[in-house]
């Protein structure tokens, strides 16, 4: 019985560590080439689908009503506030990462090939924008 026990609260916890180690929740933002803390984005579900939206602006710097003036897609100067920035990404299993999606950077307009990988349990996500062999990393911290 004491097996059975121990036995079942492995499988709970290891279950709890995979619900964590997903994308889905609350981010804080890390700029890679300033370490600052930029921003929060919420990364949801839906379909089996992730997409990410700004919720916040951490940086003092930061206007509350910018919008992106060098974006070159539908969102050309709406607010960055509440702008969708990551879209369309899917579970890859065999990477333990999601893939196949966009990423945007909303001061220079570009937008990226996504990857997203869970880290540390799920404490951290590896952000990664990439266009062809050339990438860029940075390292979201969970809020909640």
């Amino acid at each position: 019985m004491k097996k059975m026990l121990v036995s079942l609260s492995l499988v709970a916890a290891a279950g709890a560590a995979c619900a964590q180690a997903t994308p889905v929740g609350l981010w804080k933002t890390i700029d890679d080439e300033s370490k600052t803390e930029k921003s929060l984005v919420r990364i949801s579900e839906s379909g089996g689908v992730l997409s990410g939206k700004i919720e916040k602006f951490l940086d003092p710097k930061s206007k509350p009503d910018a919008v992106c003036d060098k974006c070159t897609d539908e969102r050309k100067d709406k607010p960055i506030l509440g702008m969708t920035i990551v879209r369309n990404a899917k579970p890859d299993a065999e990477k333990q990462a999601w893939e196949g999606g966009d990423i945007l950077d909303p001061n220079n307009g570009k937008v990226y090939k996504l990857r997203l990988k869970p880290l540390d349990s799920g404490k951290a996500l590896e952000v990664r924008g990439y266009i062809g062999p050339f990438y860029r990393n940075q390292q979201w911290i969970r809020v909640e």
